[in-house]
């Protein structure tokens, strides 16, 4: 679909740096009725609206230990902030504007504010250093950025290095002159969402670096609002009533979904903690605060299922995982500890958000594509492959892959299909079985290894904490299957301990699939969504 009417943003710097068309994906808006999205639409105007029409002007929506904001006040300081960007440094419609910051109120208004003004977001993920956002400085070149001022010092860093970004203003400090809280409190909240275009661009967003450099991804006001018609409605099915919490950084597209825009479309609020999350406190939060819906990693499941057993959630009802494979032992502890199943999915940057998941009550494997989506098996020329069939993902819908300024996008879209770089197997019945990343898959002696059931395996042995499996390479079997294991503390990691594994890997699966290498880490290589980076498995 193409908006018919004009562009507002009149700085086409990401606009002229999107990918030919002929190398976009199919965009299909014609499989269910709420993508019908006007070609004028600015997606937090829609989202506002929406809530306010709907009677939750005075309902919750942001929460804090130290305040709760409703929508309608929400809405007054999104419209400060975008004065102040609009007025006061006259940023024009499809400037970028840098976002540094953890998940808080104060990142949530910025981003809402930032969009609402018609600029494009490209937020960053908080643990990054000067280096890392010196890159994605010059990849997005924004005019501005807004960073929380505890974060502040690894920005002015990268500056100092020659990163172009001129304007740096902390978000969070009350009373400091120049602060985002001192400058918008000048406002007085009048402010008319600018009216751009449904096609026009909402945001960049960096991928997590699980295959090593990040790649800026693009996607629309429509985009957005899109996905809020497939998974959000058709499988997690919150409502008002809901209060989310959960560990993803609004910087992910996984986390921005479900910690901000997915509460906002059906006027439920969300909680963002002034303390790290730890497994246990994460556990108590959920308890003190009342939360109903939990977005975490598989790992951080793991963590935190002994926690909840001993002290029990009870008003949490669902719970959601994404980011990386979920293992069935991860699940079935998780269910064990809190009688709840695990909402798996996958969905990716490039996608925006969950396009194959299972709905509650209905677990089985991932589960099957999100209704507004198709997805399908298929060999390395995109055929598609008999069911039951190991073979690469290729999935269209209403939201597709669109990187700025790469190469890579020809990896990515193929004939209008989007290639997220992963190996399933559908069953006949429609069900998606993840097997591993398409790099991942282990050919060992002719027989296909995906690394995520052999860690699924250890995971089932009581010594292991966690664990990463990857293939090596070997002049007898071409590559063997080597794990990289972190065991409870209580535990040994020496020959006998090996031995133990291989063991019981070899009763659980095939016997050609244990790992013939195992190492023995403190600690596993992981982005800060929590996605294991195998890559730097594989180069250890």
């Amino acid at each position: 679909m193409t908006s018919s009417i004009p562009s507002a943003q009149t700085d086409c710097f990401v606009h002229d740096r999107l990918p030919p068309p002929g190398q976009w994906p199919m965009l299909v808006y014609s499989l269910l009725p709420g993508l019908d999205i006007p070609d004028q639409a600015n997606l937090v105007d829609v989202l506002f609206s929406k809530a306010i029409n709907m009677g939750h002007a005075d309902r919750p929506m942001l929460r804090s230990d130290k305040i709760t904001l409703s929508y309608a006040d929400a809405l007054a300081r999104v419209n400060r902030i975008a004065q102040v960007l609009t007025e006061d440094f006259k940023l024009a419609p499809g400037n970028r504007v840098l976002l540094r910051g953890g998940n808080s109120i104060g990142m949530a208004l910025a981003w809402l504010g930032v969009v609402q003004a018609g600029l494009v977001a490209v937020a960053t993920m908080p643990l990054l250093r000067a280096k890392e956002l010196g890159e994605i400085i010059e990849k997005a070149r924004p005019a501005l950025a807004l960073c929380d001022a505890t974060l502040l010092e690894e920005l002015e860093i990268a500056r100092a290095q020659g990163a172009s970004v001129q304007t740096i203003i902390p978000f969070n400090l009350m009373n400091e002159p120049g602060s985002m809280a001192v400058l918008s409190s000048q406002k007085d909240g009048n402010f008319s969402p600018c009216p751009v275009a449904a096609d026009d661009i909402a945001m960049m967003a960096f991928t997590s670096g699980t295959t090593g450099k990040p790649k800026a991804t693009v996607h629309t006001h429509r985009d957005v609002l899109a996905a809020c018609e497939a998974w959000p409605r058709h499988v997690l099915k919150a409502g008002p009533d809901d209060i989310v919490m959960g560990s993803p950084p609004l910087a992910f597209t996984f986390g921005l979904g479900g910690m901000l825009v997915f509460p906002m479309w059906v006027g439920a609020s969300v909680y963002y903690p002034s303390i790290a999350y730890t497994p246990e406190a994460m556990v108590k939060l959920v308890r003190q605060v009342g939360a109903t819906i939990c977005y975490t990693a598989p790992t951080f499941y793991r963590q935190m299922a002994s926690f909840a057993k001993q002290l029990g959630m009870p008003d949490l009802r669902l719970c959601v995982s994404a980011g990386e494979s979920l293992p069935d032992a991860t699940r079935q502890l998780w269910k064990d500890a809190t009688g709840l199943e695990i909402i798996d999915g996958i969905g990716a940057t490039e996608m925006f958000h969950i396009f194959i998941s299972s709905a509650p009550g209905e677990v089985r494997a991932i589960g099957k594509v999100v209704p507004g989506y198709t997805a399908k098996v298929v060999d390395d020329h995109g055929a598609e492959l008999p069911r039951g069939s190991i073979g690469r993902l290729a999935v269209i819908g209403p939201t597709g892959c669109r990187y700025l300024d790469d190469a890579r996008q020809l990896n990515y879209v193929r004939d209008g299909w989007n290639y997220p770089g992963d190996a399933f197997v559908q069953d006949a019945d429609g069900y998606f079985f993840y097997q591993a990343r398409d790099d991942d898959m282990i050919i060992t002696s002719g027989y296909n290894v995906a690394g995520p059931e052999v860690e699924d395996a250890l995971l089932r042995h009581p010594a292991v904490t966690e664990c990463g499996v990857v293939g090596v390479a070997n002049e007898d079997r071409g590559m063997i299957v080597k794990a990289f294991v972190v065991l409870k503390p209580e535990c040994i990691g020496n020959a006998a301990m090996v031995k133990a594994l291989q063991d019981h890997v070899k009763a659980t699966l095939a016997p050609f699939k244990y790992p013939r290498q195992i190492e023995f880490l403190g600690k596993l290589p992981r982005t800060e969504t929590g996605k294991l980076q195998r890559f730097k498995l594989r180069q250890s």
